[in-house]
């Protein structure tokens, strides 16, 4: 028995605001002394009040760092409440109101949004399904060309593209070559987020955190990221990070898809939760489901059987079934096909299509599964409310939630990114979705729309964006909108098309943050929490210092967001350098890399949560995979920095 109960998620968020006004309420009269703490050049730090504003920013931090870390509610909802509490706050965090918008304007969030329809652009010219069709024509049946290839070119693609369009390109594609091969796709998944991640490191447009990373430190120590400020350190850490991958790292991954099966039963396989009803010309009428199961030889996990009569849950499945009764049940596909040939017997997707009218096709018999990609449109809706029969002509009819067990009806649940959904549609279905910013096709899909010409062309634009940021005629956020500006007029994107290619979660999210970044600054708590920090680390040597800084930055990546440990740790990182009388940039350096190389979860990152799904992976494969990779870099990445830029 499963009982519906009212999810806390809601009513977290919304006590959310007042914990934080009852804090700031409570400590309105706190004015403490903090004893100074001593290293190299602590003169100007020999104490430090622990103000009001101090504790109720700090207060703010560790609650959003929490809801960062359960999301309760989408992440980008919980950033775009930022601003409107600091304005709440403002008698002890000293923002106006224009700064605590400041988010909005901001250029880092201006040249993000742009360098993502660029980047939209490019992804719709074909150019890395063009790249993806020749590593299947020239790899063959090896496994390490297959690496190589796929870590080496997604790696370059994402340092001029964002990397998710890469990943969610290169993610089917990997599923078909493997499926030619007799390979496992578990090998080369991670791998590929991995790389992708590692290569959006390379130039300053190669991920969104690099952007606001240069923007924070701007404002902090007035030197802001050249175009190739940091690509030769890139390419160490790209360097170093895929030749792990490809010596040591995918062979700790394990088969999760074996090699030895098909697409079809190891992308079905179990844990698909689906519903059917039973119509009252069915000869099942009367009779029990254990029977019903043992009659048929069906291999299947009832849920829940919900009586037609009161919709209440059945006691037990040895109850006699009545028309209209409906059956939440986990099976694989071949089961699943099983059931619908077993008469009076409806998928519940159907049942609901007939309702309203809607005529399914003859020609329905493809099996399709799309995987729901991270910050879509599709996250926080249920299948009812979601258009694939308008809009693909399909009929979605089952979830899988990773090895998670669902306990609901599936029109109940609220699809998350990795989500797999099964759908029934025809031939025509494939290019329809394949063409979706919101789902990944996990199928063979046409690669007969790669347009070469336009490949040029907005490849040539790219090239543009970047000769004139890196010669200094344009500031990067004016070219990336000249590039916006060109792709339109020049028919490479289509006006309506800019909106969908727009990563609106990022774009709220940096919002979000940067005024969080100045209230950190303002209320002087990065400041005190560097006295606090170096109270502990004044005595270690400067190079250990910079690599705790990595690991920890890495560290906290993991657990919320990249663009959030940025604005988090960058003050503290640049006041720990300043008074250890060492180069600040080299901290900006190495907390800007590790916040883009969080390797130890799938929510460390939003590739690695594009492939949890598609791969078969479970939460430890990225820890057994990830840890050596994330210690090597913290390694390599410090003694690089003080080898390019010294401390």
């Amino acid at each position: 028995m499963f009982l519906n109960r009212q999810k806390p998620s809601k009513t977290i968020f919304h006590i959310f605001i007042c914990i934080i006004l009852i804090l700031g309420i409570l400590v309105s009269t706190i004015d403490t002394p903090v004893f100074a703490a001593t290293g190299k050049n602590m003169e100007s730090l020999k104490s430090k009040t622990l103000t009001s504003g101090i504790v109720v920013i700090l207060a703010l931090v560790l609650v959003l760092m929490l809801l960062f870390f359960l999301e309760p509610v989408p992440l980008d909802i919980i950033a775009i409440s930022i601003p409107v509490i600091l304005i709440i706050l403002k008698p002890w965090t000293n923002l106006t109101v224009a700064e605590s918008l400041s988010g909005f304007s901001n250029k880092a969030t201006l040249t993000v949004l742009a360098m993502f329809i660029v980047s939209g652009a490019v992804r719709k010219s074909g150019l890395v399904k063009m790249i993806s069709n020749l590593i299947i024509k020239n790899t063959g049946n090896n496994t390490f060309k297959q690496l190589s290839f796929i870590a080496v070119l997604s790696g370059i693609l994402s340092a001029f593209l964002n990397n998710t369009p890469v990943v969610a390109i290169f993610t089917p594609m990997i599923i078909t070559m493997t499926r030619r091969t007799k390979s496992s796709p578990s090998k080369l998944l991670i791998p590929l987020s991995y790389a992708s991640m590692m290569g959006g490191m390379l130039t300053l447009i190669g991920t969104s955190t690099n952007i606001l990373a240069s923007d924070v430190s701007d404002r902090l120590i007035g030197q802001p990221f050249s175009m190739f400020e940091f690509t030769q350190l890139g390419i160490v850490v790209f360097f170093f990070g895929v030749l792990y991958l490809v010596i040591i790292g995918h062979r700790l991954l394990p088969e999760r898809i074996s090699s030895d099966q098909s697409l079809t039963k190891e992308y079905f396989a179990d844990n698909f939760l689906t519903e059917i009803v039973i119509r009252k010309e069915s000869s099942l009428i009367g009779s029990s489901i254990d029977k019903i199961l043992e009659k048929n030889d069906l291999d299947i996990e009832v849920v829940q059987l919900i009586s037609s009569k009161d919709e209440t849950p059945a006691t037990s499945i040895s109850k006699p079934l009545e028309a209209e009764d409906r059956i939440i049940l986990r099976t694989d596909l071949d089961n699943l096909q099983s059931i619908r040939k077993i008469d009076g017997v409806r998928l519940l997707a159907e049942v609901k299509a007939e309702e309203k009218a809607m005529e399914i096709s003859n020609d329905w018999d493809k099996y399709i599964e799309v995987v729901v990609l991270p910050a879509s449109i599709v996250e926080g809706q249920t299948l009812d409310h979601l258009g694939f029969f308008k809009d693909y002509q399909a009929l979605a009819f089952a979830v899988r939630r990773g090895n998670k067990l669902i306990h609901k009806s599936i029109s109940e649940i609220k699809l998350k990114a990795g989500d797999r959904i099964l759908l029934l549609g025809s031939s025509n279905t494939y290019k329809m979705i394949s063409k979706s910013k919101n789902l990944i096709v996990i199928a063979e899909v046409e690669s007969d729309d790669v347009n070469y010409s336009k490949i040029i062309l907005t490849l040539s634009i790219l090239a543009g964006v970047i000769v004139l940021a890196v010669m200094g005629i344009l500031p990067i956020v004016l070219s990336a909108f000249l590039g916006v500006v060109l792709m339109v007029t020049t028919g490479c994107i289509k006006p309506p098309e800019i909106y969908e290619y727009v990563n609106w979660q990022t774009i709220f999210l940096l919002a979000g943050l940067i005024p969080l970044g100045l209230a950190l600054e303002k209320t002087g708590a990065a400041e005190y929490l560097t006295i606090q920090l170096l109270n502990v680390i004044k005595d270690l040597p400067n190079l250990v210092i910079l690599g705790i800084f990595y690991l920890f930055t890495a560290t906290v990546t993991n657990i919320i967001s990249n663009n959030a440990s940025v604005i988090l740790m960058l003050p503290i990182a640049v006041g720990i350098a300043e008074q250890l009388g060492v180069n600040p940039f080299a901290f900006v350096i190495a907390v800007t890399f590790a916040a883009s190389t969080a390797f130890l979860t799938p929510m460390g990152y939003q590739t690695n949560l594009m492939v949890y799904s598609s791969g078969g992976y479970k939460f430890k494969d990225y820890f057994l995979v990830g840890a050596p990779l994330q210690i090597l870099l913290a390694i390599v990445t410090p003694i690089f920095i003080a080898v390019f830029w010294g401390l």
